[in-house]
């Protein structure tokens, strides 16, 4: 098979997949931004659709005060006796939850709390229905914040969250930090323990061990790691935190996480951190092996929002949902939104976002700040964005990183006013430009052309710099009086 890489661009981190029959449901992290938890269908393994998001409701959830970087990490999805179950770490929220569905493109569950402490959650059966909960041992509070007891094991009841066993312990990995991101399969004669070692960041790797029981001993796969890029010229970076399935033609994949650095020396990914797959297969030793990550982007597309109906499930906001910011219905066929004081820079500002799919992309949005302040923004957080903003007959584009704004302004009068944010790749010097794009702040002028406001380096909004899990957002947002939007444009590709 031909499969895209990555699989699902942008900001689409932690990727946990599981077959049921001819279906593909995949989901991935989302931390502060809500709706939590995308589900993503496909049934070839390279079309996929966003069907749902599973937390779409405040009890479902604790992200409303969750800091930067913390809130909804890593699900593993999983199906088991005629239901769907998704694991998930709230931090600094509920804790562990398992959320489950009928169907996962419909509602999901409020979930139930499963008290332990750590990370990464996987959710796995043995024959006789005994559940497993396998995760990393992050200590996440206490004296012993940040402290890393290895991967560890309980069993539970999916439908309580009670803690039926004491925890055991189960493996460290073969000595790269942080041994993370566990999943537990039954194949053959085996259990196999697939874990991340060496940090999300460049030293990130996948390696595996196995047992003849769920809950060990296990033994490491001599060839360990199975995957990473550390040390080599990959354009995928930081490759690991993978989930194993079984193809539709038979073949064994790895749907991962990776980077797309770039630059000179390839030290920034504008995107974050993205969904990747990778070909897998058994030895006949019976343990798997997994091929490098080869980049095969998708070709360059665009779409429109007229906002004429709902809101589709891709968008998402800050610490809250778009539905609790967005009227639809006090001007048709615009989104208006009601500013509360705070621009882009807020902890929960007034936004309406999309994940930025392309490493080359141009954003319009046609926007009404005749009765208020507000515009277009791309942030990777509330101390990393850039903005171009209408109110009071002007148009300011500004670049915030902390400790230092830049802005330029320009007189355009009162009614609507079409912003344009675009990111491109930078003109080479010598060996090559330092950082990953730059990016364009404007407007579309009297005569039809874009007029550029200011252009601003760009690796400000990277996974390196802003030192963020996440990914770029961009949206429409308010800061004060009643903004409105007619409509947003969106065109990428990967050059």
């Amino acid at each position: 098979m031909n499969l895209p890489n990555p699989l699902i661009p942008g900001f689409n981190p932690d990727p946990s997949i599981v077959r049921v029959g001819e279906d593909y449901y995949l989901a991935t992290s989302t931390f502060e931004y809500l709706p939590g938890l995308p589900v993503y269908h496909s049934r070839d393994l390279v079309t996929w659709t966003h069907i749902s998001n599973v937390a779409v409701r405040d009890e479902q959830l604790g992200v409303v005060n969750a800091p930067t970087n913390l809130g909804v990490w890593a699900p593993t999805i999983r199906f088991h006796d005629g239901l769907f179950h998704l694991i998930v770490t709230d931090t600094a929220g509920r804790g562990t939850c398992i959320f489950t569905a009928t169907d996962p493109a419909g509602e999901w569950s409020d979930g139930v709390v499963v008290d332990l402490e750590g990370i990464d959650p996987d959710l796995a059966w043995d024959e006789d229905g005994t559940a497993y909960i396998t995760y990393s041992g992050l200590v996440l509070s206490g004296p012993d914040i940040g402290a890393h007891r290895g991967i560890e094991q309980i069993v539970v009841d999916v439908a309580t969250g009670e803690v039926l066993e004491p925890k055991r312990s189960l493996w460290s990995g073969d000595g790269g930090m942080f041994p993370e991101a566990p999943h537990l399969y039954h194949v053959g004669e085996h259990w196999y323990l697939m874990v991340a070692e060496g940090g999300t960041e460049r030293g990130h790797s996948i390696s595996i061990a196995r047992s003849h029981s769920p809950h060990g001993p296990f033994t490491s796969c001599p060839d360990n790691p199975l995957v990473t890029a550390r040390g080599t010229a990959r354009p995928v970076q930081c490759t690991g935190h993978g989930d194993l399935v079984e193809g539709p033609d038979g073949q064994w994949y790895v749907v991962m996480l990776g980077t797309r650095p770039r630059g000179m020396v390839r030290s920034f990914s504008a995107l974050g951190r993205e969904t990747f797959i990778s070909p897998a297969r058994w030895t006949r030793d019976e343990w798997l092996e997994i091929d490098p990550v080869e980049l095969n982007p998708r070709d360059g597309f665009g779409w429109s929002e007229d906002f004429d109906g709902p809101l589709g499930p891709e968008w998402m906001g800050v610490r809250r949902r778009p539905d609790q910011v967005a009227d639809l219905t006090s001007r048709p066929g615009w989104l208006t939104l009601t500013g509360e004081g705070e621009g882009m820079g807020a902890f929960r500002p007034v936004f309406v976002g999309h994940r930025q799919e392309h490493q080359t992309c141009e954003i319009r949005a046609v926007v009404d700040a005749s009765h208020g302040v507000g515009g277009l923004a791309v942030r990777y957080d509330e101390e990393f964005h850039y903005e171009v903003e209408a109110g009071a007959g002007r148009v300011t584009a500004r670049a915030v990183i902390p400790g230092f704004v830049r802005e330029s302004s320009v007189e355009v009068g009162d009614g609507q006013v079409t912003l344009v944010i675009s990111s491109a790749v930078p003109a080479a010097k010598g060996l090559g430009h330092p950082s990953s794009d730059m990016v364009s702040l404007g407007l579309i002028g009297a005569d039809g052309s874009v007029r550029v406001l200011e252009e601003v380096d760009a690796r400000y909004l990277s996974n390196e710099v802003a030192a963020s899990f996440t990914g770029r957002v961009f949206g429409v947002y308010a800061s004060t009086g009643t903004v409105s939007v007619d409509r947003i444009d969106y065109r990428g590709d990967n050059s």
